[in-house]
Order: C-alpha cells, then sequence, then structure tokens
C-alpha cells in the first residue's frame, strides 16, 4: 500500500478518535471505557497501517519493514518481534491500555487542544478530564467526516430532505469514520448522515472491522457474567 502521512499540523488517528469520543465541555469520554480502549487501539493500528508500517496479510497482521516516523513506536516494536503473526483482533485486545489513553490525551493537552482537569476526592482518589480548549482541530475533522458522508452535523441535509451526495473521501478520513462507526460514535455527532456509507467504509477498513469484532466479545462476555 502507498504510505501516507499525516499533513502538518493534522492530528494522528489515535489523537482524532479520542477528541470526537470525547465531551467538550466536561472532558469525559462519550463511551464507556472498553470502548474507548479497543477504539484507540484500532486507530493505532489504522496509523500504523496508513504510514505503511504494516499491512494485513491474509489474516494477520505483518510488519512491513518500512520505518516511519510515528508516536506509536512501541506498538510497531510490538507487531515486528512477535515471532508469531497475530489477527487484527487480537492486536486490538493486546493494545488495549488506559495508560496509553493517558499518553494520547497528555500530547493533545501539550497541543493545546485539550486541557489537563485533574481532581482529587478525600485526598486519595484523582480522576482525569480532559475538556477542549481548541475547538478548530476538531471543526476540521467534522468538516472532513462531513464530506465523507454527504451530510452536516446534526442531520441537516438537501433543502429536499436529504443528504447531499458524498464526495470522494481521503484515505485518513475513510478510517476515521470507520473507526467511529465501530465504535457506535459517528450517529452520536452525525444522527441524520448516511450510516450505509459509513458501514461501508468501517466493512472495508480491516482495523475498524477488528475493533467492532473485539467490542462483539467483550459484549458477548459481559453478558455471560450477568446470567
Amino acid at each position: 500500500m502507498n504510505a501516507e502521512k499525516p499533513e502538518a499540523g493534522e492530528l494522528s488517528l489515535p489523537q482524532a478518535f479520542l477528541l470526537l469520543a470525547t465531551n467538550d465541555k466536561d472532558g469525559e469520554p462519550d463511551v464507556p471505557q472498553a470502548v474507548l480502549k479497543a477504539g484507540l487501539a484500532g486507530a493505532i493500528l489504522a496509523e500504523l497501517d496508513l504510514l505503511g508500517a504494516i499491512e494485513l496479510q491474509g489474516k494477520h497482521v505483518r510488519a512491513t519493514g518500512a520505518a516511519p516516523a510515528t508516536d506509536f513506536q512501541h506498538q510497531l516494536e510490538l507487531i515486528r518481534e512477535k515471532s508469531r503473526p497475530h489477527t487484527p483482533k487480537r492486536w486490538v485486545s493486546m493494545l488495549e491500555s488506559r495508560a496509553e489513553l493517558h499518553r494520547v490525551y497528555e500530547g493533545m493537552a501539550s497541543l493545546g487542544i485539550v486541557d489537563h482537569v485533574g481532581e482529587r476526592h478525600l485526598g486519595l482518589f484523582r480522576t482525569t478530564r480532559y475538556p477542549e480548549k481548541n475547538h478548530a482541530p476538531e471543526a476540521a475533522l467534522l468538516e472532513k467526516i462531513r464530506g465523507a458522508l454527504g451530510g452536516t452535523a446534526g442531520g441537516q441535509g438537501t433543502s429536499d430532505g436529504g443528504m447531499s451526495p458524498s464526495v470522494a473521501t481521503d484515505p485518513r478520513t475513510a478510517a476515521l469514520v470507520g473507526l467511529l462507526y465501530s465504535a457506535e460514535l459517528l450517529g452520536k455527532a452525525f444522527p441524520g448522515a448516511d450510516q450505509g456509507r459509513a458501514r461501508e467504509l468501517a466493512h472495508e477498513h480491516w482495523p475498524s472491522r477488528a475493533v467492532a469484532d473485539e467490542l462483539r466479545m467483550i459484549r458477548l462476555a459481559e453478558a455471560e457474567a450477568a446470567t
């Protein structure tokens, strides 16, 4: 595949995913932690895939030998060093990490995109929230997604009530749409958008399929535990 590097000032897919998965005002995730961690893991795989560092060969993820500059070198080295290849779903499960969530959030805080807000409870427990500080990066992401889906945020469409036709979608935006769809986040920001188009993008994108498979297994395990 042709490597696609982010443009200057453009967020990585993990950053973009977390930014859109987090409430702008209170800085809390809009999805459960399990979904957030699985989505982030899938976004890391998607970023490495876009950079040409990894690829799907048959049913397994393999490193390509390319050595692009990336903030996710640790995950790339894990994939390179495994003696046995793993499926995309297995890698999503292996890369889920609260520490990585914190690292990506803190990276956005250092860029001035979100604020780091820490709270202490009874002097013992600490929670951290990341409310939005600069809306411009998220606005740019939403505009690209809007174009990919052929509609506008909040479900506003054409004058006859339909959605405007979708335009050509760049690989980075297509990957983000697929990840958001698999994490069931897309409908919250774009309730009136073409979900069929989003479903198609998610189906064509192997990291997004891996996220959906992992979340399906998590839900099944939770259902069994509740019985």
